[in-house]
């Protein structure tokens, strides 16, 4: 990961306000960890200088780490604009994973072309635990496709989701990381010291950071 790279996205993160902290009023993940951060990357398509910023972040992370694909594949809904512009960029062909098989049609859950026997790149916005991304490579694989790599705009970093990727046998690629993004924040004076120490527990032990606090 470049650090200059990791810089300029947690910065365009914070400046179109798609990460926030919210110590007092926690969120649910889909994981069921409860969090005081939270990131919403699909503002990045309304901010075409920011989402320039994470398109040729991706281009540049990919070309410098040597990664061969034949087809970028988007995880549905919120890594698909990235992984269509990144795949129009690069020329290459693109599909997308939903989430689960359509209840209609063909009733597949892999759009937009034949990915047998082809080298599929994953892109993804956010990885937490990495459920979502694990379930689109098993849709890959299971519909033929070789998937080595996983690519995403910002991972919260924890043990959790390092360790499915590696018994999955994928490398996760990230554009920047949860710690960048708060240490710019920091730098902005975003939280104070209070919601900073909340923060840091949370990322410390994220299932038991609320108990701690009572």
């Amino acid at each position: 990961m470049n650090m200059n790279t990791k810089r300029s996205v947690a910065k365009a993160l914070l400046d179109i306000g798609a990460v926030g902290f919210s110590p007092a009023a926690p969120i649910t993940f889909k994981s069921g960890i409860r969090s005081p951060v939270y990131v919403d990357n699909r503002a990045l398509i309304y901010h075409p200088r920011a989402w320039h910023v994470v398109v040729d972040g991706f281009r540049a992370l990919l070309e410098a780490g040597g990664v061969d694909f034949d087809i970028i594949a988007g995880v549905a809904v919120g890594g698909v604009p990235h992984s269509s512009a990144l795949a129009y960029i690069l020329q290459k062909p693109s599909v997308f994973v939903r989430k689960e098989e359509k209840a209609h049609g063909k009733g597949q859950r892999i759009e937009g072309g034949d990915v047998r026997g082809k080298r599929v790149l994953l892109v993804e916005d956010l990885v937490t635990t990495g459920g979502s991304s694990l379930s689109a490579v098993d849709a890959l694989r299971t519909a033929g496709a070789r998937v080595t790599d996983v690519a995403a705009i910002i991972s919260y970093g924890f043990s959790a989701a390092s360790n499915a990727f590696a018994s999955a046998g994928l490398a996760l690629h990230t554009l920047t990381e949860f710690t960048a993004v708060l240490d710019e924040a920091q730098a902005r004076g975003a939280l104070d010291e209070a919601q900073l120490a909340a923060v840091r527990r949370w990322f410390a032990d994220p299932y038991n950071w609320e108990s701690e606090d009572k």
